[in-house]
């Protein structure tokens, strides 16, 4: 493997960690994607491949097992180091650009129904948030069902825009506007609304705070929204176990991912307000097809809803009756 070849891969996560904010969870995955197409290729410089090359690593790949999601994955991160590397290497044409990713099959996401996450939000048959980590926990669970929000943008939100040497915000909330500010996927800018229950458990969890940042806070600890018990930014591992942990404790039957709750949020507008844009907008979809797969959910609640409420829907019992339960 190149030695320059590494060093500008490791120039280019440190970019992507440093300024543009991506979880280290993401910045491991790239490094292990760029790693893998070095491997495929270790006697050629990757200024010096082209498409014919990335669709053999493809393949490769492919038949090592990776998986269609995977891949997909991985073609996206070499197609974002070839953007990135091209003005300084004088690419004429980033070699995965014309490459596609292979089909991923569809699966609906697993969403809450709206008595689960009222059970998961109010806490149900649990005393009432009292300790700074409970108010903590609350406030970023309503948030994530309220806007929206993926995992990363919302550990990514600042409490109050802040610029300074080094450091500028790219998320925050504006508790008088009522929304949240959000750089998402791609480095696009969106303002996703705050219900007035996040409104509320924001409200409370600022006002315990600032007794848990560290002495001499630096500049993206003060600005962040959410800390962890050490006083730094939460980490989205915290976040993903705060939240099953709570859905233990309500008594929930699945497992709860913080995904979950944006799926949620999907669903349960579909479902009342049946406007597919204003969706696509709010989850900052760039492809109207990924947020379509919401309209499924929809037509298994409206299904559901059918089954239960039409005469003709219900399967006669032995006596030419209509069953009454409702069942298929």
């Amino acid at each position: 493997m190149s030695a320059d070849d590494t060093r500008r891969i490791e120039s280019w996560l440190n970019e992507l960690g440093a300024q543009q904010r991506y979880s280290p969870h993401t910045i491991t995955a790239y490094r292990h994607d760029l790693q893998a197409l070095q491997s495929c290729f270790p006697d050629q410089p990757l200024d010096a491949l082209a498409e014919i090359h990335i669709r053999q690593a493809l393949g490769r790949l492919h038949a090592q097992g990776r998986q269609p999601r995977s891949l997909a994955r991985t073609l996206s991160a070499w197609r974002a180091y070839f953007t990135w590397r091209a003005p300084n290497a004088d690419l004429t044409r980033n070699p995965a650009q014309g490459v596609r990713a292979p089909r991923i099959p569809h699966s609906l996401p697993k969403a809450l129904s709206v008595d689960q996450a009222q059970a998961l939000l109010d806490r149900s048959q649990l005393p009432p948030a009292q300790t700074p980590i409970d108010k903590r926990d609350m406030a970023m669970f309503e948030v994530l069902y309220s806007s929206g929000l993926r995992l990363s943008e919302l550990v990514g939100l600042d409490w109050q825009p802040l610029r300074e040497t080094g450091y500028a915000s790219h998320s925050w909330i504006q508790l008088a506007e009522r929304e949240a500010v959000v750089r998402g996927k791609g480095g696009k800018t969106r303002a996703v609304p705050l219900g007035q229950h996040a409104i509320d458990a924001l409200q409370a969890w600022l006002a315990v705070r600032g007794p848990l940042l560290p002495p001499d806070p630096d500049a993206d600890t003060r600005a962040a929204l959410f800390l962890g018990a050490r006083g730094r930014r939460i980490s989205p591992r915290v976040v993903q176990l705060q939240l099953q942990a709570l859905a233990q404790r309500v008594g929930l039957p699945m497992h709860v991912h913080p995904h979950s709750l944006r799926h949620s949020f999907a669903s349960h507008l579909l479902q009342s307000a049946q406007d597919l844009r204003a969706v696509q907008e709010l989850l900052g979809h760039a492809n109207i097809a990924t947020t379509q797969i919401y309209t499924r959910l929809d037509f298994q609640h409206l299904a559901a809803s059918y089954d239960q409420a039409h005469p003709r829907a219900r399967r006669k019992t032995q006596d030419g009756k209509p069953d009454s339960s409702g069942k298929t």
